[in-house]
């Protein structure tokens, strides 16, 4: 992972050496060769400015809902069940009430050791019994860098991080962010492949 945010920093300043060396086009650079499309709507705002925000947008009208989460008097069956059925890695886990207070998060790992490797049953073991508690969660908000969010990621040895902005805003990935982060310095170095062949002396 280090490794590719060292690649992602060297294609930025290569582009940012060859903006320098014309300075009289710099202005022109961008917009004389429009928006590069994509599959990925992530506006091309460089790689130093994306925010989560830009990649729940690109989640679209499904990046929260009552899938997202469970309480932690679930039984960890309904909760794999959930993350199955949703095709996702992990949830959100509330405190019991109308409130939604968070008490940690409930990932696949945490299933595999200590459901699967412990010979317990899923069925008859609730999710406050297996979560990493709210204390060693690691959160972003809506305005973290992905970045930051990757860094985070990273350090931690984690693949999945609420996003809490006062309450539940999504979840990201560690996939949603790597392919935002591919996403980005395609269009980057698109752009600087197309000045370099372009008529500029």
């Amino acid at each position: 992972m280090e490794g590719l945010v060292r690649g992602i920093r060297s294609c930025q300043e290569t582009l940012r050496v060859a903006i320098l060396k014309h300075p009289r086009d710099r202005r022109n650079i961008f917009s004389r060769f429009g928006r590069v499309t994509s599959s990925l709507p992530v506006r091309e705002k460089g790689l130093e400015n994306l925010t989560v925000a830009d990649i729940l947008m690109t989640k679209g009208e499904d990046k929260i809902g009552s899938w997202l989460w469970c309480r932690t008097t679930d039984s960890v069956y309904d909760a794999v069940e959930n993350m199955a059925k949703n095709n996702i890695g992990s949830l959100v886990v509330l405190k019991p009430g109308e409130q939604e207070l968070i008490a940690g998060i409930i990932t696949e790992r945490d299933y595999m050791r200590k459901i699967i490797a412990q010979g317990r049953s899923s069925k008859y073991t609730r999710v406050g019994e297996i979560m990493t508690d709210e204390n060693k969660l690691v959160t972003v908000t809506s305005d973290t860098s992905i970045l930051q969010a990757m860094q985070l990621m990273t350090d931690h040895h984690i693949r999945h991080v609420p996003v809490i902005d006062g309450k539940i805003a999504g979840m990201v990935s560690i996939v949603d962010v790597v392919r935002a982060v591919v996403e980005q310095q395609g269009g980057e170095l698109k752009r600087l492949n197309e000045f370099i062949k372009g008529e500029y002396y």
